[in-house]
């Protein structure tokens, strides 16, 4: 008994002392970088507003949400606390201007997160359609996974292929040179990671896994995500000489021998780190390596740190 008290003075104790290490750096080091002060007019309609025609996919830095259709996930007050990380519908994260999805799925086409279950996969779907309906030039990133654990859905590919055909940007290399105006009016770039079925196959509609990168840790540490975030963004190439997405997730998650097993109050410990990690980004000489940046319960403020550094890269600014 006393071993595991002592062991959670000490988990306690680090906890604090790398909130306190993030507190330290963003005061010394501020959070401005080239784009901070833009906000964009309409965060729904961002990309339009960036004009299609200058804005080349290397150049974007894509605002995500991790765990995205986790908002009525599990049973309310009782089991959701411990695995939602967004609490807006895909629709209303999409107006708010995410553009990166990342959605969980089990045999039986359900969404997930872990062991828990929420909606079918058919209202991410429409969710996706019903923004792509209501806009002209947003360009979307949908990764549809299979979460660990679980079993493929039959024959998904099929049925992502027959859901969304009309908006599918089939997979090629040269994407990443061209501007959103020669993807129109294709709209989604749709990366399916089964883990036993076969990968979508090279210049099909759909992506395979390899397409879409990260380097994940699985910590409720935020110094020690924070850094290591930004060790891993910059060992790779530059976004403009890369074939594939880097995600990098500003996230942070409970573990099992700590006490705060909730996500919100765990992932609050970075969260509102974002601007820091671009800014900290630029000090360490690699910004130009940044590109899928994705966050819990994301919020305006994420988005508009994404959108004003994507519009400083097309002004030259950057």
């Amino acid at each position: 008994m006393g071993g595991r008290v002592s062991k959670q003075v000490g988990r306690r104790k680090a906890i604090s002392t790398e909130k306190k290490t993030l507190r330290e750096l963003q005061h010394g080091a501020g959070d401005e970088f080239p784009g901070c002060d833009y906000r964009p007019p309409d965060r729904k309609n961002w990309m339009s507003g960036l004009n299609p025609e200058k804005v080349h996919v290397n150049k974007i830095v894509w605002p995500g949400t991790h765990d995205s259709a986790t908002n009525k996930i599990g049973i309310r007050l009782i089991s959701r606390p411990f695995a939602q990380c967004q609490s807006l519908s895909i629709y209303h994260q999409l107006v708010r201007g995410t553009r990166v999805l990342d959605i969980r799925i089990q045999k039986n086409r359900r969404v997930c997160h872990g062991i828990l279950l929420t909606y079918s996969v058919d209202v991410v779907i429409n969710d996706v359609k019903k923004f792509l309906s209501e806009t002209q030039s947003e360009i979307i990133i949908l990764e549809i996974r299979t979460e660990f654990g679980h079993e493929d859905p039959p024959e998904f590919d099929k049925y992502l292929e027959d859901q969304l055909g009309d908006f599918l940007i089939h997979q090629d290399d040269h994407i990443f040179e061209k501007t959103i105006a020669e993807l129109l009016p294709k709209r989604i770039i749709c990366v399916w990671k089964p883990r036993k079925s076969p990968q979508p196959k090279a210049g099909g509609a759909l992506w395979s896994g390899g397409y879409l990168r990260d380097n994940w840790i699985d910590t409720d540490l935020p110094s020690t995500k924070f850094e290591s975030n930004l060790k891993y963004l910059g060992e790779q190439p530059p976004a403009a000489a890369r074939k594939f997405f880097y995600r990098v997730e500003n996230t942070v998650t409970p573990q099992a021998d700590n006490p705060v097993l909730c996500v919100k109050p765990v992932t609050r410990r970075i969260h509102g780190y974002a601007r820091l990690f671009i800014t900290q980004c630029f000090a360490r000489g690699f910004a130009n390596r940044l590109q899928i940046l994705s966050t819990d319960f994301i919020d305006e403020d994420f988005v508009d740190a994404c959108v004003g550094l994507t519009h400083a890269r097309i002004e030259a600014k950057a």
